[in-house]
């Protein structure tokens, strides 16, 4: 068994080798950790963390919505105004990015799953019927 799998399997637990492995000997939990980074087995440094962070920042916004007070509030109403048309601004580029995003990772799937399918038509069939050489 790959040691991805086992340390798929501990889960937390491989946290706590890490531990024991700088407690007891500090290459062994630097190894770990380096493992532990490098194969995204840390959710801190794989894409759902953005996601995660934007759920946080979303559900924040609703509670100052609810609150109907901007904690944030200058004092000043025309600064107010531009801050929250640039907020707006800014978070219909974001969607529109991820939308470009998402239109660019189908072109590529899209682009691959062609190629695949014009080298499987071109390459020879062989047929239960020919004999085949030997070599």
């Amino acid at each position: 068994m790959p040691t991805a799998a086992k340390l798929d399997e501990l889960g937390k637990p491989a946290f706590l080798l890490m531990i024991l492995g700088f407690i007891w000997w500090w290459p062994m939990g630097l190894a770990v950790l380096a493992f532990m980074i490098g194969s995204g087995r840390m959710g801190c440094w794989n894409h759902n963390g953005v996601s995660r962070w934007q759920d946080k920042m979303d559900r924040m916004r609703s509670r100052v919505e609810w609150w109907g007070t901007d904690p944030g509030s200058s004092g000043n109403r025309a600064f107010d105004e531009y801050r929250a048309d640039t907020l707006r601004r800014l978070e219909e580029e974001q969607r529109e990015f991820k939308e470009f995003l998402r239109r660019l990772r189908f072109a590529k799937d899209r682009a691959e799953f062609d190629q695949f399918i014009a080298e499987r038509r071109d390459r020879p069939r062989h047929d239960a019927s020919q004999p085949q050489s030997q070599a």
